[in-house]
């Protein structure tokens, strides 16, 4: 893998979570009328057939092995995306980024104790920073309750889902496995909708384009941008790189008029970024010496 490479998927990472970040703050307004299980089947669904509508043929290329991969990935990402729905409901925007953004403390102790990786000291040191400034970022203080719980539950599903990209997605086509993953979601979601009190569409004009924009951009694309991404980098760094999405959460409402930049959440922004950097020069150090070998 060339450096050139490698900077690429990190651009596109980091795209990725701009466009999460941006979408953070649609959800309210998706959710204001539909329930959590309508509003994820919803986005799934619209997600998963755009995929295929463009590339019809990419159905073909699904094998057994793919299926049965991207079967448990998608199982991982929809349990994650549940319980993080769940609990934006019952607590506030900033303990659910700041909670969310605990999978970067999960993926590689994970990692460590299942898949038996290798966490170097630099990649510690970019969570425990990473960490700090997801806390100055978003953290105001919390009582542990139901909404709470719900999102900490969610961070473990999305560091499982990383951990198993990580493992999986250079083995795959990039294209079939995201559809798999998705349609898994898509399949998951509607079961809930309809055995919670009937699925339901998005009500208003207002739910429809925020539906819609998580859908095409915040989970077609992303995802498909994700999914080839983690081929090229270490599930750790990954999950530093996704922090920046309550980065640009908080940029984005800075920008809208809805909040105002403070010191905590620029100092905040300033170690997550700082932690991405220190973990990519890691990152391009591995390159040189493979290809100096």
């Amino acid at each position: 893998m060339t450096r050139k490479v490698q900077i690429f998927a990190l651009i596109a990472l980091t795209s990725v979570a701009a466009i999460w970040g941006a979408s953070f703050v649609l959800m309210k307004d998706a959710l204001a009328g539909q329930s959590v299980d309508d509003f994820l089947a919803t986005r799934f669904i619209i997600a998963t057939f755009v995929l295929i509508l463009i590339q019809p043929k990419t159905l073909t290329q699904i094998s057994p092995e793919m299926l049965k991969k991207g079967f448990a990935l998608g199982l991982f990402l929809g349990s994650g995306y549940l319980f993080q729905t769940i609990g934006l409901n019952l607590t506030t925007a900033a303990t659910t980024g700041f909670l969310t953004g605990l999978y970067v403390v999960f993926t590689p102790i994970l990692g460590a104790l299942f898949l038996k990786s290798h966490v170097t000291r630099n990649e510690w040191i970019g969570v425990v920073m990473a960490t700090a400034g997801l806390g100055l970022l978003s953290f105001k203080g919390f009582a542990i309750g139901v909404g709470e719980l719900s999102v900490l539950l969610s961070a473990l599903f999305f560091a499982l889902h990383i951990l198993g990209l990580g493992r999986w997605s250079e083995k795959f086509a990039t294209y079939p496995l995201t559809v798999v993953q998705l349609g898994t979601i898509a399949i998951l979601t509607s079961m809930l909708a309809i055995i919670d009190k009937g699925y339901e569409p998005p009500n208003t004009d207002q739910e429809w384009k925020a539906t819609i924009f998580t859908a095409i951009l915040a989970t077609s694309v992303a995802f498909l941008v994700q999914t080839w991404s983690q081929s090229k980098m270490d599930a750790t760094v990954v999950a530093v790189v996704l922090t920046l999405e309550v980065v640009f959460a908080a940029l984005f409402a800075v920008i809208a008029g809805q909040e105002s930049l403070t010191v905590k959440a620029t100092i905040g922004g300033a170690l997550i970024f700082a932690a991405m950097l220190l973990m990519q020069v890691r990152q391009n150090s591995k390159v040189s010496s493979a290809t100096n070998q």
